[in-house]
């Protein structure tokens, strides 16, 4: 893979962020239901990373017992897009994305739970912090609710297929960990497309959503996670974590100036997104802070 120059890896990762932000827009835009938007979006992710695969000339082939391992994590995937979608339809991109950035609360709770690893002090003072801020914002967006609910409910999907990748990714390419589990989304989700009666006309495409499907599933998906994986081998880990963090911020930066009014909230809102997002932005610098005090008095009582 082609190697950029540490200031260009930087740069090309925060336009992938962008890239991740602009989701969120896309997905106010285009006109069909979640489910449907999802279904769409996974099976032009797939096409298009088979068609990278063919280009490369890189084999697809993994074990028996792996690639049933990818298509039951790609079916968490296929729910969590479903609810991101689903909280913007029924809310505003501003508040679904916010409340997205709670991924990092329930990773601090899961992660140890699922590793069998013990509990960070700091995870958990962080996750309080973004507590105080997610319950802000359900005060001054109460009408927002259920798009709060569901969004919450899209992080702690996010939280627990991330925990699992970062293990399969330890034994098999991220790319064709991507394309299993855009194949294991596309099947669970055309599952219950079949069970709901949802294949019907209203999964009809209308004018501009062609294009801004092939905008989400080729450019917001494909492309910028072969981006993305090209410039994290040659990043820190607290770089990115920190870069990683600006999604919110873009995409609602983006929503205000495409959607406008709609994406106005109130100044509790904005109070409880500034302190959720600050604990977010924060949180890498504290537990990297820790991590090296931990290791100095481990270094003392050795020595």
């Amino acid at each position: 893979m082609t190697q950029f120059p540490i200031n260009k890896n930087v740069l090309i990762l925060h336009f992938t962020v962008l890239i991740w932000g602009f989701t969120g827009v896309l997905g106010e835009l285009i006109s069909i239901s979640a489910l449907h938007l999802v279904w769409y979006r996974v099976l032009i992710a797939a096409l298009s990373l088979f068609v990278y695969f063919i280009l490369a000339g890189k084999s697809v082939h993994v074990t028996r017992d792996r690639l049933v391992q990818f298509l039951l994590v790609g079916g968490v995937v296929g729910l969590h897009w479903v609810l991101f979608f689903h909280a913007i339809k029924i809310s505003t991109v501003s508040v679904t994305l916010v409340t997205l950035s709670s991924v990092t609360l329930f990773t601090s709770v899961l992660e140890p739970l699922i590793n069998k690893k013990k509990i960070s002090k700091a995870d958990v003072g962080v996750g309080l912090v973004i507590v105080f801020g997610i319950y802000l914002i359900f005060k001054f967006e109460f009408q927002y609710v259920w798009g709060i609910i569901s969004g919450l409910l899209c992080a702690i999907c996010a939280s627990v297929f991330s925990i699992l990748n970062a293990r399969m990714v330890k034994h098999t390419s991220p790319t064709i960990i991507t394309f299993y589990e855009m194949l294991g989304a596309f099947f669970w989700v055309s599952v219950i497309m079949l069970f709901t009666g949802d294949f019907s006309e209203n999964m009809w495409l209308q004018g501009a959503d062609w294009a801004y499907l092939l905008l989400l599933g080729v450019v917001c998906t494909a492309v910028a996670y072969v981006l993305g994986v090209a410039v994290m081998k040659e990043l820190s880990a607290f770089t990115v974590a920190l870069t990683t963090n600006m999604e919110p911020v873009y995409g609602i930066i983006l929503a205000i100036l495409i959607f406008g009014h709609k994406e106005t909230m109130s100044v509790g809102f904005y109070m409880g997104a500034v302190i959720v997002l600050g604990a977010v932005f924060l949180y890498p610098y504290i537990k990297t802070k820790i991590e090296h005090k931990e290791r100095r008095l481990i270094n003392r009582k050795l020595h």
